[in-house]
C-alpha cells in the first residue's frame, strides 16, 4: 500500500472522528453542560448542536425533567417528646443546569438531606396529636421552607409529598394503654354519674311520698274535723260527737283483727262496753 494512500486514510478516519466528537444530538428533556479546557463554555439544549473537537467536551448530562426523590423514613421527637416516623417524596425539576452541576456536588442527595431536617424541624416544633393530624399543614410548611434553598441550587420544589407519620412502636403501645385507661376512667365516671341520678331521684321520690303523706293527713285531718262539727251541729253536745267517733274507729279496728289470716285470738278493749254504753246513753238522754 503506498503511501499516500495511508495518509488519505489516516485524513479522513481523523475526519471521521473529528465530525463525530463535534457535532452532538441532545435528547428531549436533557440539557449538556460543555467544558473548554476545564471552564464552563455553553449549554447544549434539545436537538442537534455542533462543539469544537478537542477543544470542547461534554462534562454533564443534566436531565431536565420532573425528578422524583424518594426521602428514607426516619424518626422524629415531637415537642410533648412522642416518637413517629415519617417519610416523604419529594418532586423536584432542574431549572438552572450550570448552578445544579456547579451549585453544589451533588443535588438530588442534597434536597433528601434538606428535606429530613426540615421535616424534623416542623414536627419538633408540633405536639403529637397536631403532627399526626396536621399532614397538609406539614407539607405547605416543608415546601415554602426548602424552596429558596433549592432555587440557589437551580432546582424548582414542585411538590413535597408526605407518605407516612404515624408513632413508633413503642408509642403505639403507650397509645393503647393510655387509651384503656381513658375507657376505664370515663366506665368508671359514667357509673357513678349514675349511681347519683339514682341516689337523686330516690331521694326526690321519698320526699314526693313524704309530702304527699302530709297532705293526706292534713286532709283527714280536716275531714275528720268537719265531721265531728257535723255532728256536733247534728246533737248539740261537744262530747257525743267525739265518743261517736271513737267507736266508730274502735270497730274499724277489730274488723281488721278480725280479717287477718294470721289472727288466733281477738283481743277486746276493757272499757269498750262502758264506751258503747256512755255512747249510748248520751244519745237516750239527748
Amino acid at each position: 500500500m503506498e503511501i499516500g494512500t495511508i495518509v488519505a486514510v489516516a485524513i479522513l478516519i481523523f475526519a471521521a472522528v473529528t465530525v463525530w466528537k463535534g457535532v452532538r444530538i441532545v435528547a428531549q428533556g436533557e440539557e449538556w453542560i460543555v467544558e473548554r479546557f476545564g471552564k464552563f463554555n455553553q449549554t447544549l439544549h434539545p436537538g442537534l448542536s455542533i462543539i469544537i473537537p478537542y477543544f470542547d467536551k461534554v462534562a454533564y448530562k443534566v436531565v431536565t425533567k420532573d425528578i422524583i426523590l424518594d426521602v428514607p423514613e426516619q424518626e422524629v421527637i415531637t415537642r410533648d417528646n412522642a416518637v413517629i416516623i415519617t417519610n416523604a417524596i419529594a418532586f423536584i425539576k432542574v431549572t438552572d443546569p450550570v448552578k445544579a452541576v456547579y451549585g453544589i456536588t451533588d443535588f438530588a442527595e442534597a434536597i433528601r438531606n434538606l428535606v429530613q431536617t426540615t421535616l424534623r424541624s416542623i414536627i419538633g416544633e408540633m405536639e403529637l396529636d397536631a403532627a399526626l393530624s396536621s399532614r397538609e399543614k406539614i407539607k405547605a410548611r416543608l415546601r415554602e421552607m426548602i424552596s429558596d434553598e433549592a432555587i440557589d441550587w437551580g432546582l424548582t420544589i414542585k411538590s413535597v409529598e408526605i407518605q407516612d407519620v404515624k408513632p413508633s412502636e413503642s408509642m403505639v403501645k403507650s397509645m393503647e394503654l393510655q387509651a384503656a385507661a381513658e375507657r376505664e376512667r370515663k366506665a368508671v365516671v359514667t357509673k357513678a354519674e349514675g349511681e347519683k341520678q339514682a341516689m337523686i331521684l330516690g331521694a326526690e321520690g321519698r320526699l314526693e311520698s313524704a309530702k304527699r303523706d302530709a297532705i293526706a293527713q292534713v286532709t283527714l285531718a280536716e275531714s275528720s274535723s268537719q265531721a265531728i262539727q257535723k255532728v256536733a251541729n247534728a246533737v248539740g253536745d261537744r262530747d257525743t260527737p267525739m265518743l261517736y267517733l271513737l267507736g266508730e274507729k274502735y270497730i274499724r279496728a277489730l274488723d281488721r283483727i278480725v280479717a287477718s289470716d294470721n289472727s288466733k285470738i281477738v283481743l277486746l278493749p276493757a272499757d269498750l262496753q262502758d264506751a258503747v254504753r256512755g255512747i249510748l246513753g248520751k244519745a237516750r238522754s239527748a
